[in-house]
């Protein structure tokens, strides 16, 4: 396989709001924050949903790469249920190899409830269910090894079994990246992905608020000093300010595109990076990789949900 994507294993509930329901329901946007399944139940109550179909963040990302024509796979916990089938089911069609064995589970399979706004940006509120319990065992390091790269996410993280999962992903990776996934995320852990960022990862995602909170940068010339020091190859987005990849003294930017009709921006990370992934493991230049994430960035926020 070209890149095998380890992640959370999610089904995505889109649903239309006001700018009222967020702060009617504390909650902060464009963040994600997680919720057990009874708080998960009440919010959903109050809304009337759009659409719904497979997701998750790495997962997102394989399916752009599978339409682009390379072979990939993913990794996730679903448990055995009408969602966690629907999930297995979303992939076959799009010609992704889930590389797990779905069984009974204590706990369903998780589901992410995606809040637009009229100003499309987007707020989630995650329950796991049984894809935040990964654990060793679901991780074949076999395929892994079969992999050019292997691909994660930081909303898979989390201390106990996830974490050994996330290692011994990395340890028989023969290159390993990773998108830090959200500011929730980096804040809750941060020394444990620095230690990544600086030591494990051959290549990190990140968009520029969550690099600078990551290594507590006053400026964005301190994530490019600091990315210099560390001679790994690192991908920030900037929005409008369009990207950037850094690698040893090379910094190499793209354009963002404009005058796009904007209506959803989910999904614009992990779709980057479908289209990064997919030059750099075809051998296009950093430049020309930055160039096809940007093409399918501003493809998805163009329409609603995650996947075309």
């Amino acid at each position: 396989m070209k890149v095998l994507g380890i992640g959370n294993a999610i089904v995505d509930v889109i649903c239309k709001v006001e700018e009222s329901f967020l702060s009617e329901n504390n909650l902060t946007k464009s963040t994600m924050k997680l919720v057990d399944e009874d708080e998960f139940k009440k919010l959903l109550i109050k809304l009337r949903i759009e659409k719904t179909i497979s997701g998750g963040s790495i997962a997102n990302s394989v399916v752009g790469l599978s339409q682009l024509g390379n072979k990939v796979g993913f990794i996730g916990k679903v448990n055995d249920d009408k969602l966690g089938r629907k999930y297995s089911e979303g992939l076959t069609k799009e010609n992704v190899k889930f590389h797990y064995n779905i069984k009974s589970e204590k706990m369903p399979t998780g589901t992410c409830l995606i809040l637009i706004t009229p100003d499309s940006e987007r707020t989630m509120c995650t329950f796991l269910g049984t894809a935040g319990k990964i654990n060793e065992n679901d991780i074949d390091d076999k395929i892994i090894k079969e992999s050019e790269i292997t691909f994660l996410e930081g909303y898979l993280w989390d201390v106990g079994d996830p974490q050994k999962a996330f290692n011994k992903a990395i340890n028989n990776s023969k290159k390993s990246a990773m998108s830090l996934s959200d500011l929730f995320c980096v804040d809750r852990h941060k020394d444990y992905f620095l230690d990544l960022v600086k030591n494990k990862l051959n290549i990190t995602f990140a968009n520029e608020q969550e690099i600078i909170a990551l290594i507590g940068a006053k400026n964005f010339d301190d994530v490019i000093n600091f990315t210099k020091e560390i001679k790994r190859l690192i991908i920030i987005t900037r929005g409008e300010k369009g990207s950037m990849a850094i690698q040893d003294n090379n910094v190499i930017e793209c354009k963002a595109k404009k005058n796009l009709k904007i209506k959803d921006l989910t999904g614009a990370g992990d779709l980057f990076a479908a289209g990064f992934l997919h030059g750099y493991v075809n051998d296009l230049s950093l430049k020309e990789s930055l160039e096809k994430g940007t093409e399918l960035s501003a493809k998805i926020i163009q329409q609603i949900g995650a996947r075309f």
